[in-house]
């Protein structure tokens, strides 16, 4: 028996068949009124072609009936579509509650993906089956996109900026890992490998640990080592805002402005730490462009999340900006 030739690639998410079934109505709708117009255009052609050179066509008034018709089907299936693609979207883009946070990082040509327990890989990703998982990524150098072909899920990866996607894995296995956007010349060459384990097998893979210890841990070394303890203390006796709880706090900035603390705002401050200052400090913090790379950035925030919410004696609930004497988490600056 020859072997099969998949056409589309097998489904091993719950998002697959949701997206696969919207595109095959689109496609069958599409190829449906595309044949019916053909067939349409061939028989009419035929029926009131021109048979002698002195005969002319008829008059035609046009028929209300038949201009609603054409008019509100396609309206009908274009809603309907819209509808379908619309719920889907959603679906795709809202992350589920307690979802698996992994890191990825795009450059010419891998992907390097983080595990918060510690572990790295390179062009190869470990998930547990059945476990939602958000991947939230950025790029050292061009624009990539990260694709999943069997998970039906991708999205752009950014320099200086984060992006994320999730998918489930429904069935254990070794699946594709694509950069769907190109990316020089060695774009064809930027793929990978996806591990979807059982969660036993999985927890056996995460307990061979990481010899750096988990995310959080290098992000402290790192604190330490770019002397961040120094300013960003957690009594609030620093030059600096103290960073307990900053992640998801509001923070008041020296222009009157505000701001929810997120990755994107932490990255920012390490690397353009002028950009937005919190109220109540002063623009001191040096630049740590070109002597960080994505990944420390990353290790950093996983730090920095892992934080106690509120700094001791500050009487506090860890919300960032305020002055110095009122002692709240703020940026790195």
């Amino acid at each position: 028996m020859a072997p099969s030739i998949p056409i589309f690639p097998e489904q091993a998410s719950t998002l697959a068949s949701r997206v696969d079934n919207l595109y095959f109505f689109m496609l069958a709708t599409s190829g449906f009124f595309a044949v019916l117009v053909t067939v349409l255009v061939v028989l009419f052609a035929i029926k009131y072609r021109r048979r002698h050179p002195d005969e002319h066509g008829e008059p035609i008034h046009g028929s209300l009936a038949l201009e609603l018709i054409w008019t509100g089907i396609p309206f009908v299936i274009a809603m309907v579509m819209f509808v379908w693609g619309a719920s889907v979207y959603f679906a795709v883009v809202r992350v589920p509650d307690q979802a698996l946070d992994v890191y990825a990082v795009g450059k010419q040509w891998m992907w390097k993906f983080q595990h918060r327990e510690g572990q790295r890989e390179i062009n190869e990703l470990h998930v547990p089956v059945n476990t939602p998982i958000r991947v939230i990524m950025t790029s050292e150098d061009v624009l990539h996109d990260l694709f999943f072909p069997a998970f039906r899920t991708k999205m752009d990866a950014l320099p200086g900026r984060y992006t994320q996607l999730w998918f489930t894995a429904t069935r254990t296995g070794t699946f594709h890992i694509f950069c769907a956007e190109y990316c020089g010349t060695r774009h064809s060459g930027m793929i990978g490998h996806v591990i979807v384990m059982s969660q036993g097998d999985y927890e056996s893979w995460l307990g061979g640990g990481s010899a750096g210890g988990s995310l959080a841990d290098r992000g402290q070394q790192l604190f330490t080592q770019f002397a961040c303890v120094t300013c960003h203390r957690g009594d609030a006796q620093g030059r600096g805002p103290v960073l307990n709880g900053l992640l998801g706090s509001t923070v008041h900035l020296s222009n009157g402005n505000t701001l929810t603390a997120d990755a994107a705002y932490v990255r920012e401050s390490i690397l353009t730490p002028t950009a937005k200052v919190v109220a109540g400090f002063q623009p001191i913090m040096p630049t740590f462009q070109g002597q960080i790379t994505e990944e420390q950035i990353l290790a950093l925030t996983e730090y920095i999340k892992s934080l106690p919410g509120a700094p001791a004696g500050s009487g506090g609930t860890g919300g960032a900006g305020a002055s110095p004497a009122t002692p709240t988490p703020g940026p790195t600056k």
